[in-house]
């Protein structure tokens, strides 16, 4: 069964259409990432309301100037609820300013402080900030890291998978010009990948340019096995054992 490690359940036209048509899919779990403190609630209603639904909880970069100490004790206090699984998305986005550089990566530290006084895992969201997110992950000494919709290089993965870190993909790999993304789906270790779709973006092809929605990660699945050569059933199954051992929903 598919484990979509990253879906914005919350942020879809129809929530719960999203959850149904994920199951007739044949997606088992669903871990809805947080972006900002106003989505906490929300998510952690949908987790309450449907079995293996799970939630990451934490502040995205873009929403970095929003977080303040009372957001810190909101996430310390709401992630000890049964159903948070790690801490997330947080990280650092230089894409649309750099101008904000110094705030974000006071707030990504502050949340992984949070991360590890709670003994959870960290969903990282990286982009265009590579180098800023290694070194932040190295200073705290972060072990348990799921580099989410990655889009680095293989070289750079090689060094993330060093240091124990796992990598996400998503629809993007599916994309026809997506060169290194699918470089990296071949030459990760398997034991260090998992899937995700990030919807309602980055759908895959040949969805591409509509709404994203877990029911289309076999699409992501079926890419990554056609570029490793591999039964995609291989890609399932250790996928979802990775999704499992990392987000501790072994026995959940």
């Amino acid at each position: 069964m598919l484990i979509d490690t990253h879906a914005h359940i919350d942020m879809l036209s129809d929530p719960e259409l999203g959850i149904k048509e994920a199951r007739a899919a044949g997606v088992k779990e669903i871990i809805i990432p947080s972006a900002s403190e106003d989505s906490f609630e929300g998510i952690l209603e949908l987790c309450d309301k449907h079995e293996d639904v799970y939630a990451t909880l934490g502040v995205h970069p873009e929403d970095c100037e929003k977080f303040n100490n009372t957001t810190a004790e909101k996430i310390m206090k709401l992630a000890k609820h049964p159903k948070v699984v790690a801490i997330g998305e947080i990280g650092l986005d230089y894409h649309y300013t750099k101008e904000n550089k110094d705030i974000q990566k006071r707030v990504f530290n502050t949340q992984l402080e949070i991360a590890k006084i709670l003994n959870l895992p960290v969903v990282i969201h990286d982009r265009e900030a590579h180098g800023d997110v290694l070194e932040i992950l190295k200073a705290h000494e972060m072990k348990n890291v799921l580099l989410h919709c990655y889009s680095g290089s293989v070289e750079f993965m090689r060094e993330c998978e060093k240091l124990g870190y796992k990598i996400a993909l998503g629809g993007v790999v599916t994309f026809k010009n997506a060169r290194e993304p699918k470089e990296v789906a071949a030459e990760v270790n398997l034991e260090n990948l998992m899937l995700e779709t990030d919807c309602p973006y980055l759908a895959p092809h040949p969805f591409r340019g509509q709404e994203n929605s877990p029911k289309y990660i076999g699409f992501v699945a079926k890419e990554i096995a056609n570029l490793r050569n591999i039964p995609y059933d291989s890609i399932v199954k250790q996928t979802s054992i990775n999704a499992r051992k990392f987000f501790n929903i072994e026995n959940k």
